[in-house]
């Protein structure tokens, strides 16, 4: 018969290789993805993007045809126009215009809302937050026009609003927050009127384990 002394050691030793075995198995916590993204054509004609590292370089559109770039934060990627009804893609852009795949004329659980504040410092997304949905063509998550969502036009320019930052919901439900850096191609520091515009360039964090947590 096992003395009480034994009995304790040997569920001692038990337990610690549960505790093992449990250790052993935890999966490690997936990072949250930093990129950026550098003349992406508002114009979903464009040659597909292409990703070194984290810095992705898109080529120009071949002509506009008057419809989103459609675009993936998952694994930087140019979507095919042709799988706009489906939740494969994220984010689109078309001139000024910014959609996200979710709401009324949409197929995702996307959505957004602008936050004001900078970029690094918005590190949680509050659970406060109210997330918009594009309902219509003229109804969309990200306001559109000079002030009201992420850029002022004077003078002919386009120029991105220090301190506003995309809050996106993802086509299949996860987050990232979204600044964009420049509207012209090249990214040029002082825009003229002899800029190429429509080529977006932005940075990114994008969380895929589903959490609101964006650092």
């Amino acid at each position: 018969m096992l003395s009480l002394k034994n009995t304790l050691w040997i569920a001692a030793l038990s337990l610690a290789a549960l505790t093992s075995c449990s250790d052993d198995s935890t999966t490690p916590a997936v990072p949250v993805q930093s990129r950026t993204v550098r003349n992406l054509p508002a114009d979903p004609t464009a040659t597909p993007v292409s990703t070194t590292g984290t810095s992705t370089t898109a080529t120009q559109p071949a002509a506009a045809t008057n419809k989103y770039t459609l675009y993936r934060l998952s694994d930087s990627t140019v979507v095919a126009n042709s799988d706009s009804a489906s939740n494969r893609w994220d984010i689109g852009f078309r001139a000024t215009n910014i959609i996200v795949n979710g709401g009324a004329i949409r197929s995702g659980q996307g959505g957004a809302y602008v936050h004001s504040g900078t970029f690094d410092a918005l590190t949680t997304i509050p659970e406060s937050a109210t997330f918009a949905t594009d309902q219509s063509a003229s109804q969309l998550a990200v306001p559109t026009g000079s002030g009201n969502g992420w850029y002022n036009y004077a003078n002919t320019i386009i120029t991105p609003i220090p301190g506003r930052v995309l809050v996106v919901r993802t086509g299949d439900g996860k987050y990232a927050k979204v600044e964009i850096l420049s509207y012209y191609r090249g990214a040029p520091a002082t825009p003229s009127a002899t800029s190429v515009g429509r080529y977006y360039t932005f940075r990114y964090v994008y969380q895929p384990n589903g959490s609101k947590t964006l650092n």
